[in-house]
């Protein structure tokens, strides 16, 4: 099992360059950034973690500026969006930010997607927060042509356009995983659907659910999918029982801060690494 981080990178936290550095020299497999574009102040749906917005959600940099940064400053570091919200981004200019950051990276991109909460704010990209799990799949089936036909072409009924041309391709084929968030049952049904790995949050004991999960990649047709676990638990007996259950890679939800108050963090974690791989 691998151990990846995230991070809201902000303007008071650690930059991309410097959290990849220290994650690749300890042994990490993977740098997450996450993605608002911004936070409207008035609230339709509430924060699923409760309480108030914590104040890097109003201060997330760009996902793919961030992991370009970090992707430059590594070598082997996977860099990945955790996640980026597809429901408020148009899926051509999406497709070509997942190709040239592939590319970029020599084949290191990791696309989590995910459909959003928070109404306000993707109404203000003009997204209805009722329809945006159909929207979600047309574009993420739609950018799949793009990665994959030297003339594209997708016709659904959210999202159509005629055949276009469009580079780069991806250096993953025939393109970069997708790894689809979201909770069981149904952010599991749309990994099997149309992704190729499911992340869940650590809000329930995922490892319960993942013989149902599996069963519904079998039924679909399809191979068992990989998971990976976002909001790992800094415990050694319960990331052996992930290893154990088979889940691919947990990731560990890092502060918005600086080198001091993050380093300390990751070297205690850095010492998990050879025990659970």
């Amino acid at each position: 099992m691998k151990i990846g981080a995230a991070m809201f990178f902000t303007d008071y936290s650690m930059t991309p360059a410097e959290l990849g550095r220290a994650l690749e020299e300890r042994g990490f497999d993977s740098v997450w950034a996450p993605e608002h574009s911004h936070i409207p102040l008035s609230r339709k749906t509430p924060f699923p973690g409760g309480g108030d917005l914590p104040k890097k959600y109003y201060d997330a940099m760009d996902p793919f500026v961030t992991l370009t940064a970090a992707a430059a400053a590594t070598t082997t570091l996977k860099v990945g969006t955790g996640v980026c919200l597809v429901n408020q981004r148009d899926p051509i200019q999406t497709a070509k930010a997942v190709a040239s950051l592939d590319l970029l990276s020599g084949g290191r991109f990791l696309f989590g997607v995910g459909n959003g909460w928070n109404q306000d704010e993707m109404e203000n990209h003009g997204t209805a927060f009722a329809t945006r799990h159909k929207l979600v799949r047309e574009r993420i089936e739609a950018m799949k042509v793009i990665w994959t036909k030297s003339k594209a072409e997708y016709h659904g009924e959210m999202v159509s356009f005629d055949p276009l041309m469009a580079w780069p391709k991806p250096v993953q084929k025939p393109h970069p995983p997708i790894w689809v968030g979201g909770a069981f049952p149904y952010g599991a049904r749309r990994a099997v659907r149309y992704g190729d790995g499911w992340l869940p949050l650590r809000r329930r004991e995922v490892r319960e659910v993942l013989p149902q999960f599996r069963a519904m990649c079998v039924e679909a047709g399809r191979a068992p999918l990989p998971v990976t676990i976002w909001e790992a638990k800094e415990d050694l007996d319960s990331l052996k029982r992930d290893r154990d259950a088979g889940v691919e890679r947990v990731i560990v939800s890092l502060d918005s801060a600086k080198a001091d108050a993050v380093l300390p963090l990751l070297d205690r974690w850095a010492k998990f690494i050879p025990a659970v791989a």
